[in-house]
């Protein structure tokens, strides 16, 4: 890894007494910390440096056609940025709200 971000886990388990809780932790190659994202929670970062490189391991291969997300400021989550989001992809910029 190089530079910093910000990555968000969800916990994505309607079964859950944490459903739609979040948590945040800030990555970095100088403070060393690593993230474990279990099955039935999803994650998202945001770029904390300019030039910022990510590595992670998934459990299964890429199939976009399952791929599910969450809209980065869904007023039910409630997600606590630590920047203002200038930049994000088309893809992830379409994800719809949760139901209220």
């Amino acid at each position: 890894m190089k530079g910093s971000i910000y990555d968000v886990v969800v916990d994505i388990r309607e079964e859950s007494a944490t459903y739609l809780r979040w948590t945040g932790v800030e990555l970095s190659d100088s403070n060393g910390v690593m993230i474990y994202v279990p099955e039935g929670f999803a994650h998202g970062y945001q770029t904390l440096s300019d030039g910022a490189n990510v590595l992670y391991l998934v459990s299964e291969f890429y199939t976009p056609e399952v791929e599910g997300g969450l809209r980065y400021n869904d007023p039910k989550l409630g997600i606590k940025w630590p920047l203002a989001v200038s930049d994000i992809s088309e893809k992830d910029g379409r994800w719809p709200l949760l139901p209220a």
